[in-house]
């Protein structure tokens, strides 16, 4: 358990109280640490993937400092599910008020012409569809509770690109799209919906890396370090947080000085 996990809700900050989260791709990374800052900050935090294990152990973390929290799994893909799990949080607290949309799906680096085209549609199933099918249910769920706040995942890539990810840039891109229409649609109903966009995390993904190449890796980035999931988590807290409630249809970088140049 790491030192910002072992800290109780009533020590930290409290703005969340009484607020419910949901957090998609929660089992690890980036979506566990952000949900764990979640429920640092008093929120009730539905926890939703694939890895069933991954979640539980997440959500005993969160249950023995002391927070709230539901393990309900789900397939991104399949949206009957994604519609069952909306279902349930209402049943279970009444209201959705917070989201946050971690889904993603990488493939290896390859030319475009080399791509295959089912891995390119799943690329675009997961990160894409995915995104859409949770906000579809996620705003009526928010627009019932008054309003709320969501935040979906894109990348350094949704906004700049790199040889070899064709698929992953342009699902990361799409995600940018969705995050400013659905703002638009919902600027005058109290839904905000923003994103971030992260550069090298130093995450589970990286972590089985060679270290040869986390260090070119780190050398890329002009603060000459990776970044942290609770870095993340702490920025989407602040996106869904009434100290953004004039930013909607936005996305910040958290890469370190990565998109602004070379250093």
């Amino acid at each position: 358990m790491t030192r910002e996990s072992s800290v109780r809700p009533s020590e930290g900050r409290s703005e969340f109280r009484g607020k419910v989260a949901w957090v998609i791709g929660a089992s690890k990374g980036i979506g566990a640490d952000t949900a764990r800052v979640f429920a640092r900050r008093g929120a009730q935090v539905v926890l939703s993937s694939r890895d069933v294990a991954g979640l539980e152990s997440v959500g005993g973390e969160i249950r023995d400092a002391g927070g709230e929290t539901a393990v309900l799994p789900l397939d991104l893909t399949d949206e009957a599910a994604v519609t069952a799990v909306a279902r349930e949080i209402r049943s279970r607290f009444g209201r959705l008020d917070l989201a946050f949309n971690n889904s993603g799906e990488g493939f290896p680096p390859t030319d475009l012409a080399d791509v295959p085209t089912d891995a390119f549609d799943r690329v675009f199933q997961v990160s894409v569809r995915g995104t859409f099918l949770a906000m579809k249910q996620e705003i009526p769920l928010m627009l019932e509770s008054g309003g709320g706040a969501i935040v979906n995942m894109s990348s350094t890539a949704g906004l700049s690109a790199f040889r070899g990810g064709g698929p992953y840039v342009a699902a990361k891109h799409a995600i940018l799209g969705l995050t400013k229409a659905a703002a638009l649609d919902y600027a005058t109903r109290n839904v905000r919906v923003n994103a971030v966009a992260p550069g090298p995390i130093d995450s589970h993904r990286l972590r089985d890396l060679p270290e040869e190449y986390r260090e070119r890796t780190r050398q890329a980035v002009p603060a000459r370090r990776l970044g942290t999931g609770t870095e993340v988590g702490e920025a989407v807290a602040w996106l869904c947080s009434d100290s953004s409630g004039f930013v909607t249809g936005a996305t910040l970088p958290i890469d370190g000085g990565r998109l602004a140049g070379w250093a």
